[in-house]
């Protein structure tokens, strides 16, 4: 996810400045973009879910970004108020 970020900070970087980005690379785009949207979506049903959790939603959001399905599958197997 961080190189995901970084792949569109530099686009964003490369559109403001007027720098033409090759068409070999555009091909990324259509990985990187629909992950980090696929991340931020997971994040945010984690950061709501952790509540009933009793976990920090914001802690959670965060790491369930960063590091995917496999954390909120970790999340689900968690007992109420644990």
């Amino acid at each position: 996810m961080i190189s995901a970020i970084v792949w569109e900070l530099g686009n964003i970087y490369a559109l403001s400045n007027h720098y033409p980005i090759p068409q070999s690379l555009q091909a990324i785009y259509w990985v990187e973009r629909p992950a980090l949207a696929i991340h931020l979506i997971e994040g945010a049903i984690a950061a709501i879910y952790s509540i009933s959790k009793g976990k920090n939603p914001f802690i959670y959001g965060i790491y369930t970004f960063f590091v995917g399905t496999i954390a909120l599958w970790e999340l689900f197997q968690q007992p109420e108020g644990n």
